[in-house]
């Protein structure tokens, strides 16, 4: 017997760590499982160095029948009760796999709050012998319900994280002493894939409008993707070059958000941001973008302050009230911190996810077998 944990993701995203927690949980709790992931990818080679069960299954597309058929043969040799699909190209493949081994229980966890693809592929991948739909934010559930899901298969459990890392920090200027900005520097940091739903476009404009205020703020911007170079061009273009920097992707995200004074999240589409928990679990003020899911963790004016997305303008205004009144941000950042600690563990996001299991299987008539 085995639970399927599957993930096609490439790269190392939200959801990938999210696995990653949630397989810790597993092991943890005695349930013996599979993680399945793209070979030589980051989720690979961590859970590797941890020791998790891992199988690696190349998946190049969420048409990859090949892929599906290894899968299907997998899931049969393993004894599969029940697969759990992390992101979109694991649950087009592990659907159909699941199908051809006869898997009885069936769990795809939805991240992001893009509207559903309208074209069969995506009906079938939601809608057809799927037992439960995990929303990471009730912004998610609601775009699930637009696109037709029945809210009866629709469970909303929140992201987690691991506060560890971000407790061990002991050094809080680890970005000034790697670029040499000055002691009143005012360090402003994003950390998000270079996509165009990030909306770093609008925070690069909203650094022309701070660079008239004041020259002491600078834009620190964490993450890679494709568009790096446009985004380089357009601070260039706006002569913002001088207080942008962009360090591509760091797997020292818990000191680079120690080194900040202030984190932002600028996304026009956003599930819910797991980023701004990292930043809260680092006492940072937090300014975001009113779309998705930031809402359930940014109160406005009490854990942070939310503005409008695609308004460079409103961004600019909420970070120099933030530059100018240090105690509010101070507020702000413990305020944060207490409340991510207390929603947003990865133990319980993991327990909430198991108890959907569980609840599944005995609806069902079978056994998971962990140690409850």
């Amino acid at each position: 017997m085995s639970l399927f944990q599957i993930d096609a993701g490439r790269e190392w995203r939200g959801g990938q760590r999210q696995a990653l927690f949630l397989a810790r949980e597993l092991r943890k709790k005695g349930y013996p499982f599979q993680l399945v992931v793209q070979p030589g990818s980051p989720l690979y080679e961590k859970a590797s160095a941890e020791n998790l069960p891992v199988l690696p299954l190349r998946i190049k597309s969420e048409s990859h029948f090949g892929a599906a058929f290894k899968l299907s043969r997998a899931m049969r040799r393993h004894g599969c009760l029940l697969a759990h699909f992390h992101d979109a190209h694991g649950a087009a493949v592990g659907s159909v796999a699941a199908n051809w081994a006869k898997v009885p229980i069936r769990v795809i966890s939805r991240r992001v709050d893009f509207p559903l693809k309208k074209n069969l592929l995506s009906r079938n991948k939601y809608r057809k012998n799927v037992d439960v739909i995990i929303a990471i934010s009730e912004g998610v559930k609601d775009v699930l319900l637009q696109g037709g899901i029945a809210p009866e298969v629709i469970e909303v459990i929140p992201s987690g994280i691991d506060f560890s890392p971000f407790d061990e920090v002991q050094s809080r200027d680890f970005l000034r002493r790697e670029f040499s900005f000055a002691p009143d520097d005012f360090l402003v940091g994003i950390v998000a894939q270079l996509e165009d739903h990030k909306g770093h476009k609008y925070l690069i404009e909203a650094a022309k409008i701070l660079k008239e205020r004041t020259s002491n703020i600078k834009i620190v911007i964490v993450g890679k993707g494709s568009l790096e170079l446009e985004l380089d061009q357009q601070a260039r273009e706006l002569h913002v070059e001088d207080l942008v920097y962009f360090l591509g992707f760091r797997e020292d995200v818990p000191q680079i958000m120690a080194s900040l004074d202030l984190f932002v999240l600028s996304s026009y589409l956003e599930g819910l941001g797991t980023s701004i928990m990292d930043a809260m679990a680092s006492r940072l003020p937090v300014v975001a973008t009113a779309v998705g899911g930031i809402p359930e963790i940014v109160i406005n004016n009490q854990t942070g302050i939310l503005v409008p997305a695609r308004n460079p303008q409103a961004l600019a205004e909420a970070i120099l009230k933030l530059y100018h009144d240090r105690e509010f941000g101070r507020r702000l950042a413990q305020k944060g911190y207490d409340i991510v600690h207390q929603k947003f563990s990865a133990e319980s996001m993991a327990d909430r996810i198991i108890d959907v299991y569980e609840k599944i299987a005995r609806r069902k008539g079978l056994r998971l077998h962990g140690k409850r």
